[in-house]
């Protein structure tokens, strides 16, 4: 074994940490009879020479290496390195990653065309794996089959004859998954492959098999699905509950030249429960790959098969915009009696409700009956879940209301660096403008250290709030103006703002003259749009705001121009200042003076031809702003809605702020094209935001709000017509 590796110039190549010297070291690491040494190599192969799935030249060098491991039946874990040239052969760059690829990235490209090309060569090891007296091995040969080998019609004609022999459960759902990973590789197999999984997913099969099934049928021919799905699955949950949890049972043997009649009738005779097989012992993880696998083994729900979350992963994924169907069968797993399954279903449901909309009036308040639940984990679960739904956590009210006032130890989270925050129930509760977490807030606000999103928690509440403004003013009076004041002023003052607590405009102004020179422009631009809040009530500070007016720094002074337009409205003082910013070199400053321009309305009539002029910037967010500015100052729509609508098609981010200036200006009457691209998005199933693999905590507020200002823009008439 190994023959010729010293022959390889390892050290004239790297990998992702430098000099690939050590690969040898691990790839002899693979082969160790001691366990703790095998978890240790498989760890460095991955975080080294196959770092999160790149392919370098000494990957490249592995690949032989690596096949005379698999096929040495003398080599124990030959599973896992099975799935590592799974991982390393089975990236496909089509010819629309071809297209755009850099000139920087076409040597790591054509590292992953040789690696696809080596270990698809060498696939045919795999059909022999396939008989492996390992378990492990032969459930990782069915998908490598499925990804690399380039006779798709033998690899499923394989998967057919192996299903009634194979004795390991897992291995026969393994050989399941690669089937439907087959007809998504290669669509002229896909027929086949759902008749094949189509009867599989039949009464008469043991419950795994059939939830496995109907779960590839969903990636791969959703269409073949049974009407009832949902029913179907729910049942089969209810089986795999009440059956004892196992990884490997024995089937009866058949005869791999038996028809196919035969080999249905083994799978269907096999006896849905068998012993559970003797735990291995397992060594301590003390590596990455070690690490997962552990947090993966306690993620297994006790009562129920260990695969059972895969399964239903999978199934979600592959019945997609099937809204309804996903939300009946995510309530179903709510009620489990497995706590498990309860964590994974809340995970699944955060994932559907933040990409999907829909009516999950229910399953929210299923959500919210799990923070009930003496299990700590699954109640945080919980709680974050329902913390990024914002309104749509009404259903919860009551629920959350009760965690926070029995849980007043989690009303703040503190963390080992940065500010303290807010616990999740008391966000999701203030989202929800519910006036029950003022007392979470209130006590937040005595602590040493404000948390540092209290002021946007008031911002939700707003009038709820009202009995927060007096503790909000003395907190602010006692803040050292130092380099730390904007992280201890800033929470303060966007509460003061939120309720317009006109009574703190003492402490307000000592924090706007004595700004420190760290981060000050941040906190003059709180305090001034503290005091812009304040409207009249804040006339005391008059002198000031004049005096910042010819302050250095064009966002110092165009904050001053807003906050004295609110308290004051003297549109000759303001205007040159804001009329000056539109020609700031930094595309954010000119945003802020476009809108505080658009807040003068007719008073800045004159800037009309500056604002049309800006209509063909470069930049698509100074495009709206200054659209809707431009309708703001003139009263007319019809050079600001056709710019509105170009830049509504051309990117989906700015899609809040357009259908925001629609609302406002009537823009939407019946039969414009306006309202048609708004009646379009109110009936997409599909959130405008959501994007595969990336998402963020405001997802689902953002598109409500969207909704919410579609259906406003195509009711609302505000009598000035598009034109007028």
């Amino acid at each position: 074994m190994f023959a010729g590796i010293d022959e390889v110039d390892w050290a004239s190549m790297e990998h992702a940490y430098g000099p690939a010297g050590d690969v040898p070291a691990m790839l002899r690491g693979l082969a160790s009879a001691d366990p703790a040494e095998r978890e240790q190599a498989l760890d460095g192969m991955y975080g080294a020479v196959h770092h999160q799935g790149d392919v370098y030249a000494c990957t490249l060098a592995s690949i032989p290496f690596l096949f005379e491991l698999v096929v040495d039946p003398g080599i124990q874990d030959r599973g896992s390195i099975v799935e590592l040239l799974t991982s390393i052969g089975g990236i496909d760059l089509d010819e629309d990653d071809e297209d755009e690829i850099g000139d920087d990235e076409i040597e790591g490209a054509a590292n992953y065309a040789m690696a696809a090309t080596a270990v698809t060569a060498g696939a045919g090891v795999f059909f022999e794996l396939m008989t492996d007296e390992d378990p492990g091995v032969r459930l990782s040969a069915p998908l490598a089959l499925a990804a690399l080998h380039d006779h798709p019609d033998r690899v499923l004609a394989l998967l057919r004859e192996r299903l009634p022999i194979e004795p390991d459960e897992e291995v026969r759902l393994a050989l399941v998954e690669a089937a439907g990973r087959v007809a998504l590789r290669h669509r002229s197999l896909a027929g086949q492959a759902a008749t094949w999984l189509s009867r599989l997913a039949g009464e008469g099969f043991p419950p795994g098999l059939r939830l496995a099934a109907l779960a590839q049928l969903a990636r791969c021919a959703p269409d073949a699905l049974p009407g009832d799905v949902v029913r179907v699955v729910t049942g089969l949950l209810r089986q795999l509950r009440s059956a004892p949890a196992r990884r490997s049972g024995a089937a009866p043997a058949v005869d791999a030249q038996a028809g196919a009649a035969e080999a249905v009738a083994a799978v269907e005779a096999y006896p849905d429960t068998a012993g559970e097989p003797p735990a291995e012992e397992r060594v301590a993880p003390v590596t990455l790959v070690g690490q997962l696998r552990a947090l993966s083994d306690e993620e297994v729900p006790a009562p129920a098969a260990p695969w059972t979350a895969d399964l239903l992963r999978t199934l979600h994924v592959g019945l997609d915009d099937r809204v309804a169907e996903r939300t009946a069968l995510l309530t179903d797993q709510l009620r489990s009696p497995d706590r498990r399954q309860r964590i994974d279903a809340l995970r699944m449901s955060s994932g559907l409700i933040r990409a999907w909309r829909g009516s999950y009036e229910e399953l929210v308040r299923l959500i919210g009956e799990q923070l009930a639940t003496p299990d700590p984990l699954l109640a945080e679960a919980a709680s974050h879940v329902l913390e990024e739904l914002f309104g749509l956590a009404a259903p919860a009210a009551d629920a959350l209301a009760a965690r926070v006032a029995a849980d007043p130890g989690a009303w703040v989270r503190d963390w080992p660096s940065g500010p303290p925050a807010l616990g999740s129930a008391v966000k999701a509760l203030a989202r929800l403008g519910d006036a029950r977490a003022v007392p979470a807030l209130a006590a937040a606000l005595e602590r040493p250290e404000v948390p540092h999103d209290v002021g946007f928690a008031i911002g939700h509440l707003g009038a709820a709030a009202a009995p927060l403004a007096e503790v909000l003013r003395r907190r602010l009076g006692e803040v050292p103006l130092d380099e730390r004041a904007h992280d201890r002023a800033g929470p303060l003052l966007t509460g003061l703002a939120v309720l317009r607590a006109d009574q703190a405009l003492s402490e307000v102004l000592r924090v706007l003259r004595g700004v420190p020179e760290y981060r000050g422009e941040w906190v003059r631009t709180a305090a001034l749009r503290a005091l812009g809040a304040f409207g009249p009530a804040a006339r005391g500070a008059v002198p000031e705001l004049r005096a910042l007016l010819r302050s250095p720094g064009v966002t110092s002074a165009t904050e001053a121009a807003k906050a004295l337009w609110a308290v004051e409205g003297d549109a000759g003082a303001v205007l040159p200042v804001l009329i000056e910013g539109l020609g700031a070199e930094r595309v954010h400053e000119v945003r802020s003076a476009v809108n505080a321009l658009g807040g003068l309305g007719a008073r800045a009539a004159v800037v009309a031809p500056r604002l049309r002029a800006l209509l063909g910037h470069e930049e698509q967010w100074l495009r709206v702003d200054a659209a809707v500015a431009l309708w703001e100052v003139s009263g007319r729509a019809d050079e600001s809605v056709p710019v509105l609508l170009a830049d509504w098609e051309k990117s989906r981010h700015v899609r809040v702020r357009v259908a925001e200036g629609l609302a406002r200006m009537g823009a939407a009457g019946a039969g414009s094209d306006a309202a048609r691209a708004l009646r379009a998005e109110l009936t997409s199933v599909r959130r405008y935001n959501a994007m595969d693999g990336v998402f963020g905590s405001h997802d689902t507020y953002e598109d409500e709000k969207l909704l919410a200002l579609c259906r406003q823009a195509l009711l609302r008439n505000t009598g000035k017509g598009p034109t007028t």
